[in-house]
């Protein structure tokens, strides 16, 4: 999957389309956790958005840290 894909996936189910990267990694994260999406489509997402400007909340930040 794509971001562009992605984002039509968004905009189907909040019924609104969005340009913030944070808000689609937040999305993405979601339709990964509902199984909508492989662990390697997911990565791919998280790469390509974090390329773009997307980061994780700070809390998950730390997390990952430790």
């Amino acid at each position: 999957m794509y971001v562009h894909e992605l984002k039509e996936k968004f905009s189907i189910r909040k019924q609104y389309q969005t340009e913030d990267v944070n808000e689609l990694l937040d999305f993405a994260k979601k339709v990964y956790i509902s199984n909508e999406i492989t662990s390697g489509e997911y990565k791919k997402l998280v790469r390509e958005l974090e390329s773009q400007g997307a980061h994780l909340p700070a809390v998950e930040q730390e997390n990952h840290s430790h």
